[in-house]
């Protein structure tokens, strides 16, 4: 049995929907913290559990039987992230689990300027050990839309200075999670960067924004301070404030330009641009 944790977020239900495609229902699981938000799922005919990593005990229950485990990162930081993701990998193994699979990122490192990157890091160290894979996914490509803030309507791409970022669709990472998942790839230890094979900064952003939206999108750069400033201004607590700058330091140090083919050669396509990301994005407004 594959049993996939978070399987009601963006990403989880994603990869139980591709794995579906190429796996027996009967042969799969998911571990939620709210059964009833999967009943859908368990219509489907996938064993539905109760899962909460803050709760390691129902983790015995949720994990019962399963051959893999694919432990979602969680969308904490700090300490608290480290110890759920540990708790479900020591639940996996002490349930019998052959292989541990991870939701990782491209930029795990424990130097990184980005907060969560460094999460990531500790994590795999401590997936070490037994036989694991750490899917070293693609920054989300969902990311961008919720960094555009007013530039469709003032026509202005305000935010701190960047750099190239190799931005990759949930669907494409979901995909390749499953076919992994299903035994149609393999690989141990952490994985290539499983990324779009272009890596785009805000400019480019911008450049895309004016062809689909019909009217030009500038791109501004603005100070770090300023930027902080202006968050905290809205409302945003001071700590969140910096953290999320962290993306923005890291991205201009290189640290999420990775790109390459080895997610496409994984599903045999083309994987989603940008701009088809956008497009959906400016349809929305």
């Amino acid at each position: 049995m594959i049993v996939i944790t978070g399987a009601t977020g963006r990403l989880g239900s994603q990869v139980v929907d591709r794995l579906l495609e190429r796996v027996p229902a009967a042969e799969i699981g998911v571990s939620v913290r709210a059964p009833g938000r999967a009943a859908g799922l368990a219509a489907r005919g996938v064993r539905v559990r109760r899962g909460d990593f803050a709760d390691p005990g129902s983790l015995a229950e949720a994990f019962e039987g399963a051959a893999q485990v694919l432990v979602v990162s969680t969308d904490q930081t700090g300490d608290a992230a480290v110890a759920h993701h540990v708790a479900a990998i020591e639940a996996a193994r002490e349930a019998g689990v052959k292989r541990v699979l991870y939701t990782s990122h491209q930029g795990a490192a424990e130097d990184s300027l980005f907060a969560p990157m460094a999460d990531h890091a500790a994590t795999e160290r401590r997936l070490a050990g037994a036989a694991f894979t750490a899917l070293r996914n693609g920054f989300y490509a969902g990311t961008v839309p919720l960094l555009l803030g007013e530039a469709l309507r003032t026509g202005e791409l305000a935010a701190p200075a960047d750099g190239p970022v190799s931005w990759t669709a949930h669907a494409d990472l979901a995909e390749a999670a499953a076919i992994i998942l299903a035994g149609e790839g393999r690989f141990d230890g952490p994985t290539p960067p499983l990324t779009a094979p272009v890596a785009f900064d805000l400019e480019d952003v911008a450049a895309l924004l004016t062809d689909l939206a019909g009217r030009p999108v500038r791109r501004v750069v603005v100070g770090d301070d300023e930027w902080v400033a202006t968050l905290t201004g809205h409302g945003v607590p001071a700590d969140r404030a910096e953290l999320l700058l962290g993306m923005f330091r890291a991205a201009r140090r290189g640290e999420f330009a990775a790109a390459g083919s080895d997610l496409e050669a994984l599903l045999g396509r083309p994987a989603t641009p940008l701009r088809a990301v956008l497009a959906e994005a400016v349809e929305g407004q």
